[in-house]
């Protein structure tokens, strides 16, 4: 059990930050309002989340203009989909109880 939880990442311990992770592991890339619109969560929340992702580097962050119009995308990291997986399988084997 003791194995397990060491596996647990307290980064992906907020419902927003696991949302954020979720969504990126299956799309290549997912933009500021596309993320606010899946989660629900107002500009600042998500922004602080999405900080926090970028500060441990499980997140890429991409800004570009398309047109005159700002536009940010994220994309999960090679480190990022690494622990993620870790941190979904010690779940799975919690719940499992194995």
């Amino acid at each position: 059990m003791k194995d397990i939880l060491k596996h647990i990442n307290k980064v992906f311990d907020h419902r927003v930050r696991l949302g954020i992770m979720s969504a990126l592991m299956v799309n290549e890339t997912v933009d500021f309002s596309t993320l606010k619109e899946i989660l629900g969560v107002t500009d600042g929340n998500l922004a602080s989340h999405i900080k926090g992702l970028e500060k441990v580097n499980y997140i890429k962050v991409e800004k570009q203009f398309i047109g005159k119009k700002p536009n940010t995308t994220y994309s999960v990291t090679k480190l990022g989909k690494l622990e993620f997986q870790k941190h979904i399988n010690a779940l799975e084997k919690l719940i499992n109880n194995n």
